[in-house]
């Protein structure tokens, strides 16, 4: 009898975090597409123009440029979402997370040094050239960085989400508001170098 009902228990806990990480994804919907109050409905709304004059520029600052369903509704409910990444000569991406969604980060220009770190604090390291894809897998950290002072370089990421969200390591640490005392002591340093950070940030 014990045995049964540990068995039963172990199948409906089982059965609880499937349908919980189930839940972790973009929610499903009940028609084609979603439609927002007041939208015209022809091939423009399923059209996005908003990357048209970002190839080939001079790239001068790390730039990302998201296509979510924030800048694109026609994506709301598709489970889909890009940006794109542009980083001038010695540019980087800060360390980052994007907790609804991996990427499929794709070089189409230039060369990048990136890396994630997984749940038990292991770096993972590679450098990309044109054609090459990484995946950064949800929810876990990851930077990218172009080491080639000379060259800039242009990269696609993919998102199994139409609203990935992004969390900067940086930003999130030191430009929300949390005391210099409590980053201090959680970085094992002193106030006056949490204070050049955040300076640092703010300029």
């Amino acid at each position: 009898m014990a045995s049964f009902l540990l068995k039963s228990f172990l199948v409906v806990l089982a059965v609880f975090f499937i349908f919980s990480m189930a839940q972790a994804s973009d929610p499903d919907i009940l028609s084609d597409f979603n439609v927002p109050a007041g939208s015209t409905i022809d091939g423009n709304f399923f059209t996005f123009t908003g990357t048209r004059d970002i190839f080939g520029s001079i790239i001068e600052k790390f730039t990302v440029t998201k296509v979510s369903k924030a800048e694109f509704p026609g994506l709301d409910g598709q489970s889909v979402s890009l940006a794109v990444l542009q980083f001038p000569g010695g540019g980087v991406n800060p360390p980052h997370t994007h907790p609804r969604a991996a990427e499929l980060l794709f070089v189409v220009q230039g060369s990048l040094e990136v890396g994630f770190v997984d749940t038990t604090n292991k770096l993972y390291t590679q450098t990309l050239q044109v054609g090459d894809l990484i995946v950064f897998p949800k929810g876990l950290v990851h930077y990218q960085y172009n080491s080639d002072w000379n060259k800039s370089a242009t990269a696609v990421s993919g998102f199994g989400s139409a609203s990935a969200g992004t969390v900067s390591l940086p930003t999130t640490l030191f430009a929300t508001g949390i005391d210099d005392q409590i980053l201090a002591k959680s970085f094992k340093s002193d106030i006056a170098t949490i204070q050049k950070i955040k300076a640092g940030l703010s300029s």
